[in-house]
Formats: C-alpha cells, structure tokens, sequence
C-alpha cells in the first residue's frame, strides 16, 4: 500500500510540475506585456504627461515597468524552482507572486483613482496651462507638450479656439498678431494662427479636453486590464505553486 502511495504522489508531483511550468511560461509572457505598455505609454505619450495636474498617470505606468521586470525575473526563478524541486525556491517564488501582486493592486488602485477624478482635473487645469503657460520662456515643455496634443488630437484650445483669446501669449507681443497658435493650424506653416477661420484651424467640438480626456480614460482602462490578466495567472501560479511545495513535503517527508 506504501509502494503505491508513493508512485501516486510521484505522479502527482509530475502533474503539478508540468502545470506550473505552463502556467510560468504565461506568467512570462504577461509580465513582458506589462512592461511593454508600461514603456509604451511613457516613450510614445510622454509628450502629454507634462500638462497634467497630477503624476498619477506617469507614476501608475512606472509600477507597471517596475512589475513587469520583476515578473519576467521571477519566471526565470520560478523555471529554476520546478526543475530543481527545491522548496526553499518555490518558496521564494511564492513570495515574490505574492509581492508583484500587491504591486499590480496597488498601480489599479491609482489608476482607479486618477480615472475618477480625471475629467474634473483635466476642466480645472488644462484651460489655466493655456491661459498662464503657454509660450513662456519658463514653460517651453508644457509649450512643446500643447503644440503637440494639438497637432496629435487636430484640436485647438482646451474646450474651443475661443479659449486662446485670453492666453498670456495670444495678448503678449511675440504672438505677432495670431489669434491662435501655428499648432492649432491644419496646416501648419509660419504664423498661420493669424487667421483663425475653420478652414485654417481645428474648431472640434469640445477642444482638446474631450479627445485628451478620452485617450487617458483608454490608456488607464489598457493598463487595468493588463494587470488584472497577470494578476489571475499569479493567484493560479500560488495556488500550484503551494500545492507542489506540499507534495514535495509529504513525498520527501
């Protein structure tokens, strides 16, 4: 009868190998995919990030760096651990899911929390960086971070063109008569914010606000989801992970 409990357990101990490892595999594959949005949003979008009120936004993609390389880290420790059938490595496995979860959780958690409070931010301060910042020599990245937003989302001013009419630089001298910025020009060439006709400029109903709005509120909705997938394959991977530890206990022991 002990012959045979032991062949069971050896069995077992297989079966639960081969579905860590498959599941390891995933977890890789995932943390990698964390890390890539994560890097995504800062290199590409990085240009917007300068006109928000907050860092929420920037500091939420960071976690997401930071937890996709320790996910991709701990899948190479994670394939050492079941190959090498050593719990004191699986238990340092356990750890660390466990750890890289709590990470993930608490990057949902901000991005939860800056989504709801996104539009009201985006009302209150985008329309004063307009109006006190733009084009001032201390502010030349909130400058280059306007042009651009304009130019990406083919809009003008934060919720019309008619918001620049009050801006610091459309009423200072070195706006040389534009009743806009060259950015909100379709076709942008030198000082062709002088006529602001709708077949010159971008007049989008809701400015730049709603489009701006819109593409934070999916980029928050991309990095939830992401996390919330590695965040199921690690509840599955501790679930095994534990499981192999105690067959290993009960078989060796």
């Amino acid at each position: 009868m002990a012959h045979y409990k032991g062949e069971q357990d050896d069995w077992l101990i297989v079966y639960l190998k081969y579905l860590l490892f498959v599941f390891n595999f995933f977890f890789w594959v995932g943390g990698a995919a964390v890390m890539a949005v994560g890097v995504w949003t800062l290199v590409e979008k990085s240009g917007y990030l300068s006109i928000l009120a907050s860092s929420t936004f920037a500091t939420s993609a960071y976690i997401l760096i930071f937890a996709g390389t320790l996910v991709m880290v701990t899948g190479f420790l994670g394939f050492c651990a079941i190959i090498r059938e050593q719990k004191s490595c699986l238990s340092t496995y356990f750890c660390l899911l466990l750890v890289i979860f709590l990470v993930e959780l608490v990057a949902g958690v901000l991005a939860h929390m800056y989504y709801q409070k996104l539009s009201d931010e985006l009302k209150q301060h985008l329309n004063r960086t307009l109006t006190n910042n733009y084009g001032q020599p201390r502010a030349t990245e909130i400058t280059t971070s306007v042009d651009r937003l304009q130019q990406d989302f083919k809009c003008c001013g934060s919720n019309s063109s008619a918001d620049w009419q009050h801006s610091a630089y459309i009423l200072s001298q070195e706006a040389e008569g534009r009743r806009v910025p060259d950015s909100c020009c379709k076709t942008v060439v030198a000082r062709c914010g002088q006529r602001a006709h709708p077949s010159n400029i971008y007049k989008v109903e809701g400015g730049c606000i709603t489009k701006l709005e819109q593409f934070l509120a999916d980029h928050l909705l991309l990095m939830g989801a992401v996390g919330i997938g590695v965040a199921c394959l690690q509840i599955c991977g501790m679930v095994l992970t534990c499981c192999l530890h105690r067959r290993l206990q009960l078989h060796f022991y």
